[in-house]
């Protein structure tokens, strides 16, 4: 390989002086202790390079070794259930061999080549096959089994193939051979730049939810399989936690959690807790099926930048098994500052707040990689991706904030004051929003309740008119409302505090299916309509409180269990008797 010398050295970027026969994107070694970086410029005059590790104590006229390929990370069987830094090196390993403290220029293969896979392969000699069709398979862990895919740009007949029993990751398993003559070996393990999409056969329609089994979420501002979602959220407001609930409870296959330019005591709290969750699905640990990118505040700044495509392109892996896949980053306004960070030490003409021009441009590429389809194998995959906003302040009029709401069609916006009264979630039902809900109505319709989205937009256009009288109430005090707006008042909070908010650490409250939140809905709507027909009959809304019908709505996510929703029916009786002796 060609090597060069380093000429200037300013923070993570390095540049080699005079032209150089190294290519844009391609991967290179920097110095002695061959830290590994990219090149993100080249002219004539200089080539320009991110390093990916700590630059302190580099010096110039170090070497610069060329790689020959782009940035790209080894995909195979060990993947799940480790914790990687932001350009797949496994932290774990490096502890073990360098300590507690990540030393630079330590060199650990990203996943274990001495380690025994049980492979059962599942072509002959004869078959043809063609990029994203599976040779093998093997449990990477007791609740995934790994499909063993040929690379997209390889095609031809199985010449050899190997019998089932235990390989290591670089053991030849299937040779094929292309229409030239040519053969290529395929083993364990294959390597994929994380920059470009990894292709799929078709792009299939956004029309079934990924289930969370979080209310405001499933009903309120529902997420397709295959789609995006931003949570913005001011520091404290529980996007964290929100992610975390996401992650244990979605009905995803594999979890991917990057943590980007978090601080350490935080990632080191999220590592800890999802080593310890429990799987809903299997009761095996969920570190099983979840792959941790975890790439601190204090880690190299261009590290931060690389791991969000690191995540996505773990995601597209699986995906094209035929596995559907959630995506968590925490968070890109940490990874949009690595940006920013970079441009101005490139000296490049910074554009609204200092973050560069391209900005929308990298947030619509990281964004535009989800989505469900049809693989090359001919499987049905998804990436859902979920990404974090940290705006400061709060402020969600931010070029971060902003520009990710143009790239994605669900917006779960968290509020400051709802946090601080302890109402969690702490979405903010009036500023958020899901365009999904027309592309998921049918979904619901046929699997939930005929009628689901009908109460759905019931329930949001209560909160939508409290919204409004509060704004009265606050000029003019609640008693000049005549009593049916008052109604109005007292169904929005029992559908606030009853069916909004939830418990995460509850054994009824913190999962519940999408048929318990129908259940749910219908006896909130019941109680308002008979409700309404009293008052229309002038009997005040006070009377009607004091059945405590309200009281029992607000009780009933903790008092019935989500496998006994036939017991919505002696609620919505208990509560029709009391308001009839009332009227």
């Amino acid at each position: 390989m060609n090597k060069y010398r380093i000429y200037s050295i300013n923070g993570p970027i390095v540049t080699i002086r005079g032209a150089t026969e190294l290519q844009i994107m391609e991967m290179v070694y920097v110095g002695v202790k061959r830290l590994v970086g990219e090149v993100i410029g080249v002219d004539s005059e200089k080539t320009t390079i991110q390093v990916y590790e700590d630059t302190a104590g580099l010096y110039p006229q170090e070497p610069v070794e060329a790689s020959g390929s782009p940035m790209s990370v080894s995909l195979g069987p060990g993947i799940l259930g480790s914790i990687f830094d932001g350009i797949e090196k496994p932290l774990s390993a490096m502890a073990a061999q360098a300590g507690a403290f990540i030393t630079k220029g330590v060199s650990v293969p990203p996943l274990d080549e001495e380690k025994q896979w049980d492979v059962t392969v599942t072509v002959k000699p004869g078959d043809v096959l063609s990029g994203g069709m599976s040779y093998a398979e093997c449990d990477e862990t007791r609740a995934i089994r790994h499909k063993l895919l040929v690379p997209p740009s390889q095609h031809g007949k199985v010449v050899f193939a190997a019998p089932n029993g235990a390989y290591r990751l670089h053991d030849r398993i299937v040779t094929i051979q292309d229409e030239h003559g040519g053969t290529f070996d395929l083993t364990l393990c294959q390597r994929w730049p994380i920059r470009i999409a990894r292709p799929m056969k078709e792009r299939l329609s956004p029309v079934v939810p990924l289930i969370c089994g979080q209310r405001i979420i499933d009903t309120m501002f529902p997420l397709a399989k295959g789609g995006a979602a931003v949570i913005p959220g001011g520091f404290g407001t529980g996007k964290t936690v929100m992610q975390h609930q996401l992650a244990k409870w979605c009905d995803a296959d594999i979890i991917i959690y990057v943590g980007c330019g978090e601080r350490g005591n935080e990632m080191t709290q999220a590592l800890t807790e999802f080593s310890e969750l429990t799987d809903p699905r299997s009761g095996r640990p969920l570190l099983e099926r979840t792959v941790l990118i975890a790439n601190t505040s204090n880690m190299p700044v261009a590290a931060r930048e690389a791991s969000i495509y690191t995540g996505i392109t773990f995601a597209e892996y699986y995906r094209d098994m035929g596995y559907h896949v959630a995506m968590m980053a925490d968070s890109t306004s940490r990874w949009a500052e690595a940006l920013r960070e970079i441009s101005g030490r490139l000296e490049e003409m910074p554009a609204d707040e200092g973050y560069p021009a391209y900005l929308p441009s990298r947030l619509s590429e990281f964004y535009e990689r989800a989505g469900r389809c049809v693989t090359l194998g001919g499987a049905e995959g998804s990436v859902s991706v979920i990404g974090a906003v940290s705006p400061q302040g709060s402020d969600f009029s931010e070029p971060v904030t902003q520009n990710s709401k143009r790239f994605t069609r669900c917006f779960w916006g968290l509020d400051k004051a709802l946090a601080y009264a302890r109402h969690f979630p702490a979405v903010n039902w009036t500023t958020s929003y899901s365009e999904y809900i027309d592309s998921l109505s049918d979904w619901f319709s046929e699997n939930i309740a005929p009628d689901f989205t009908a109460c759905r937009n019931r329930i949001s256009a209560l909160l939508a008119e409290e919204a409004r009288l509060m704004e009265i109430v606050k000029l003019i005090g609640a008693q000049v409302l005549p009593d049916e707006q008052k109604l109005i008042i007292e169904v929005a909070r029992v559908i606030r505090t009853g069916f909004l908010q939830q418990d995460a650490l509850s054994d009824f409250d913190g999962y519940v299916p999408p048929q318990k939140h129908y259940r749910m809905m219908k006896s909130i709507l019941s109680v308002y309509d008979q409700s309404k027909r009293l008052i229309e009959r002038q009997l005040p809304v006070s009377a009607i409180v004091k059945t405590g019908c309200f009281d029992r709505l607000v009780k009933m996510k903790y008092n019935i269990p989500n496998d006994e929703l036939d017991r919505f029916d002696e609620l919505d009786a208990e509560n029709e008797k009391a308001l009839s002796a009332v009227g």
